[in-house]
């Protein structure tokens, strides 16, 4: 108020709170079953706790409070705190439930209390304020009132109105700071679940220390959030694109690019922000390439062929996971409805289509499996070439999936769709520019169909359907030590990056085992991933003296990140010390798939943790594995790492 004060006399309605007036006051639980014993956890909130609000600054206590009014048509305190402090209400998708505490005050001394002007443009949420919003319109007309004092008025309504604006701590938490350099980051991982937001959270908590504005898109499993715009790409110092998908990049021309992986977004973000903020990046052209040859700006081929890869991963994931559970729970159905021994030899084999429920799973599953190859191969081959490359890339994933080749034939159809595509766009460029609209309806998907179907019939079908086939005759004679050794490296693998280029190998070996009929090899890669955050997690508990403080806070959560097969909750604890955190975690996660592998446990889901245990072969046994390795894993924590200090 002093602030706007100082610009201009401006005239203010007050409102007299007369002593014995009730004030309704409310404060949301933090957890369940909690209760306030004390007065004091009811009134003024902590000092250091308070954040910027309509009517206080940041480390400013205000008390915030409803009062019954003897002009408003609804006279419900009660009420009007529960809709100014819970958005839910007014929330149709919301599910679950919310703990409150009123508490009733009253007051000890007359207060006189400003009344903010309600504006059209900046409606109140109390629709029953008509009697304020007269007696503002007469001031309006008031000669005494200029159009400067009009203006003033005009920002107090905007800054305290709840409809038609962001509030201001909204705003704030929303857009990046008001001074710095600004920079924007776009980050994306495979799976879209953990590296994606693990790196925008590590470039926004350093940008924050460093003094830089930054804001960051992500491109997780349910699509790009935060979306960088024209406008904010146009005043952009530069733009770091930590990613191991494909990202679209044209927008970005003429601007300062760093490309890299996103698990370097999570461990050097300092040092992209400082070379973002420094001018040390490549100018970005549109087609991918960089004006200048500084190395910060450019992929290697390594990463490069990762990224085609791991695109066609990202694709593929939602089909192998929702087709792969579909197919584990008709088979769950069968063998809770049907006694296999009981059956004749011919009709085992139609376990998992023999009552009518599996089979409307099995097929429905079946569908949703049957897209994997060609998802795989067709965005491989859209990362190299874009979208004209899809068409081409899908048919030769598709003639895989019908050949003998599999999966390792749609890798090779992805690959060579997209160069295909590349080759037919470098000759075509040298046409006449009336013919640019039939290249990707006509030129393109008619001869790059027709290469990539000589290529994979006569070429790459004959030896890599051979070499498919000896794999799996390989897998599925594995016994004994040759199998325990194999769960105990997928396993390892696991672990040794958790997320990054070694984790998704294993995993992708995993699920291409599942379409081959290996389920064995899908548990062993299941339970390796998942020991790395429980054994954390156990290790915080039994050896606090190993960690620090935040560590200790944070370690519980890891045994909901294990039980979830989500590896990447142990991230921050092995980049912390990675010396003695990747050992333990590489060995005890090594124990879990050996085990999983010698007690010939079965995963036809190839996600969901614990949640699907009830499809795995062996359930009880599997879950000795994981006991077993996570307590190896945290028994080596203990011994490994050193005391805090």
């Amino acid at each position: 108020m002093n602030d706007y004060a100082n610009i201009t006399q401006i005239t203010l309605l007050v409102r007299r709170l007369d002593i014995g007036t009730k004030v309704i006051r409310v404060r949301q639980h933090s957890q369940e079953n909690q209760l306030f014993k004390y007065r004091k956890y009811l009134s003024y909130p902590p000092k250091e706790k308070v954040k910027l609000a309509r009517a206080n600054m940041d480390g400013q206590p205000m008390f915030y409070g409803a009062v019954f009014s003897n002009f408003c048509i609804n006279d419900n305190p009660r009420l009007t705190c529960l809709l100014e402090t819970n958005k839910e209400v007014l929330d149709d998708t919301f599910v679950g439930k919310k703990d409150l505490t009123y508490s009733l005050w009253l007051n000890k001394r007359e207060i006189n209390l400003f009344v903010i002007p309600v504006f059209d443009s900046y409606p109140h949420p109390a629709k029953d304020f008509e009697w304020y919003y007269e007696l503002w319109k007469e001031l309006m007309q008031d000669d005494r009132i200029n159009k400067e004092q009009i203006n003033v008025l005009k920002e107090l309504s905007r800054h305290f109105s709840l409809t038609g604006e962001k509030k201001e701590e909204e705003k704030k938490a929303e857009a990046p700071a008001s001074n710095g350099k600004l920079i924007l980051a776009v980050t994306g991982c495979p799976t879209g679940i953990a590296h994606t937001y693990m790196a925008a959270e590590a470039l926004e908590k350093k940008a924050k220390e460093l003094g830089y504005r930054i804001k960051v898109e992500t491109r997780g499993s349910g699509g790009a959030k935060n979306v960088l715009t024209k406008a904010e790409i146009a005043e952009a110092e530069c733009i770091i694109v930590a990613a191991d998908t494909q990202v679209p990049m044209d927008r970005f021309a003429g601007k300062p690019v760093i490309q890299c992986k996103v698990a370097d977004g999570i461990s050097k973000a300092e040092e992209l922000l400082t070379k973002a903020a420094n001018g040390h990046a490549s100018i970005y052209e549109a087609g991918g390439k960089a004006a200048d040859d500084e190395e910060e700006g450019k992929d290697s081929l390594g990463h490069q062929i990762y990224k085609h890869l791991m695109n066609g991963v990202s694709h593929m994931l939602p089909f192998v996971v929702g087709g792969g559970i579909l197919i584990a729970i008709a088979f769950l159905i069968d063998g809770l409805s049907v006694d296999l021994n009981s059956l004749p030899l011919d009709q085992r084999s139609n376990f998992g289509t023999i009552t009518p429920m599996a089979a409307m799973f099995k097929s429905i599953g079946g569908v949703a499996f049957g897209f994997m190859l060609p998802i795989l191969a067709g965005f491989i081959a859209m990362s190299i070439a874009d979208r004209p490359g899809l068409a081409v890339g899908f048919v030769g994933g598709a003639i895989a999936a019908n050949g003998t080749s599999g999966f390792l034939g749609a890798l090779a159809a992805g690959f060579l769709a997209g160069y295909i595509v590349l080759l037919l766009k470098k000759i075509c460029s040298k046409l006449p520019d009336s013919l640019e609209g039939t290249k990707p309806v006509l030129i393109y998907p008619l001869f790059g169909i027709f290469m990539i179907g000589v290529l994979m019939t006569y070429v790459v079908e004959p030896p890599i359907g051979a070499l498919n086939t000896l794999i799996n005759n390989g897998l599925n004679g594995l016994n004994g030590a040759s199998a325990v050794l194999l769960g105990a490296l997928l396993g390892g693998m696991m672990s040794v990056d958790m997320g990054g280029p070694v984790n998704k190998a294993a995993y992708v070996f995993g699920t291409a085992s599942i379409a081959a009929g290996n389920y064995n090899i899908m548990a062993a890669v299941m339970v390796g991933g998942m020991v790395p955050p429980i054994a954390i997690a156990l290790a915080t508990l039994i050896f606090k003296n190993k960690f620090t403080a935040d560590e200790r806070k944070a370690g519980p959560t890891n045994f909901i990140m294990g039980l979830s097969f989500i590896t990447e909750g142990a991230i921050p604890f092995a980049a912390s010390d990675p010396l003695h955190v990747l050992p333990a975690c590489v060995v005890g996660s090594a124990a879990a798939g050996a085990l999983s592998m010698a007690f010939n446990c079965t995963l036809m889901a190839p996600h969901g943790g614990i949640f699907v245990f009830l499809t795995v072969g062996n359930p009880l046994l599997y879950l000795v594995a994981l006991a077993v390795g996570s307590a190896v894993g945290c028994a080596l924590l203990g011994v490994l790492k050193k005391k805090t200090a």
